[in-house]
């Protein structure tokens, strides 16, 4: 069977809220506690932050109240009260090893310069992310450094803004100098873009698992207001044309039989169903429709590929008119831009998912300037 897997977790609304909101104008200083985990440390809960997350989302969003939907797994890597989870700093650790690593740094560094402080400062505005990133690769590789943030993840920096203070031996800040502004600036580059997507999209966005840093992607499209989707390929269970295939059935008969026989509970977070003609979308949806009713399953989620906001819009007043509305939650996806997310706003899907969010994004430009 595709898509099997050993998981308890599935979808249900959250009532905690894993984003908070901060003023503007709340005191800029933060100084950040680290509590790491890594091979050679003892495992903890999470890395801490001492600020709450100012994450604007959907102001310009004309849903009242943003429904909670499965793609919502962004509490999973980070929360305002806990900071980062096991599963985002395991993944801290991987990526921060293969930077430092293709960096020619293959052990921690020991400088023995004279004691500097180096201000990270924004060249634009933006929305900070890899805070907690640069911390705990600094805590592995440059113990000897130290951070004093001024605006930690999520906060909105202004072009001038100071991000953060590094104190320490002057070998040890220049030789880490590239690895710290790459990595602040491709994640505050993927949380910008977010933000911006975010406020101005008429329906809930998220990411996909098309990424270049994986969770790390997926962690600053959260902090940036957008929805993560699903964390890895075992989180969720997706049916795509290739696992179709690879049933022995064809079309319709397939989506019927899978549908009809997967068992829910090896499902991960949620079940989805990629669909590209408007007959497999209705048979999808009639068949989870009689599952429901004799069971008390979630929506299936059911992905409309490269429909176009208008055949999206055709297809949920077909679902509507035939009582099949209810059984799905609906993601259009393929080939949305951002310069094309007006058309979306009558369209009536619930989310709109696209690999735009974080791939291709232009990095934060962010500069390192150590004091005379």
């Amino acid at each position: 069977m595709v898509g099997r897997f050993s998981r308890t977790t599935t979808w249900w609304p959250r009532t905690d809220a894993s984003i908070a909101t901060e003023s503007p104008d709340s005191p800029a200083p933060i100084t950040r506690t680290l509590a790491i985990l890594t091979r050679n440390h003892p495992p903890h809960q999470s890395l801490r932050a001492n600020s709450l997350l100012e994450v604007l989302i959907g102001l310009a969003t004309p849903m009242g109240e943003r429904a909670m939907l499965p793609h919502d797994r962004g509490h999973l890597l980070w929360t305002a009260e806990d900071g980062a989870s096991r599963m985002l700093i395991s993944s801290m650790d991987r990526w921060t090893t293969a930077i430092v690593g293709d960096d020619g740094i293959d052990g921690p560094v020991m400088g023995f310069g004279e004691k500097v402080t180096a201000q990270v400062t924004s060249r634009a505005d933006g929305t900070i992310a890899g805070a907690s990133a640069v911390d705990y690769m600094l805590q592995i590789w440059a113990p000897s450094l130290s951070t004093s943030w001024k605006a930690g993840d999520g906060r909105r920096v202004s072009e001038g803004d100071v991000i953060v203070e590094i104190s320490g031996d002057s070998e040890s800040v220049l030789r880490m100098e590239r690895s710290i502004l790459n990595l602040l600036g491709q994640l505050s580059g993927i949380a910008t873009n977010a933000a911006h997507w975010a406020t101005i999209a008429p329906r809930q966005v998220a990411a996909t698992r098309k990424t270049v840093w994986g969770m790390l992607d997926k962690w600053a499209v959260h902090l940036g207001g957008g929805l993560t989707h699903r964390l890895n390929k075992d989180d969720a269970t997706m049916i795509k044309e290739n696992d179709l295939a690879v049933t022995g059935e064809s079309g319709m008969q397939a989506i019927v039989q899978l549908l009809s026989t997967i068992d829910v509970n090896d499902c991960g977070a949620f079940l989805e169903l990629e669909v590209t003609n408007e007959k497999d979308a209705i048979v999808a949806a009639s068949t989870w429709k009689q599952r429901q009713e004799g069971d008390s399953l979630p929506p299936l989620v059911l992905m409309l590929d490269n429909f176009g906001p208008e055949r999206s819009k055709a297809m949920v007043g077909e679902l509507t008119d035939m009582g099949l509305r209810d059984a799905v939650v609906l993601e259009a996806s393929g080939n949305i831009v951002f310069d094309d997310l007006e058309a979306w706003r009558e369209c009536g899907v619930d989310v709109l998912s696209t690999s735009a969010i974080n791939r291709g994004t232009t990095p934060l430009d962010v500069s390192m300037l150590i004091d005379q």
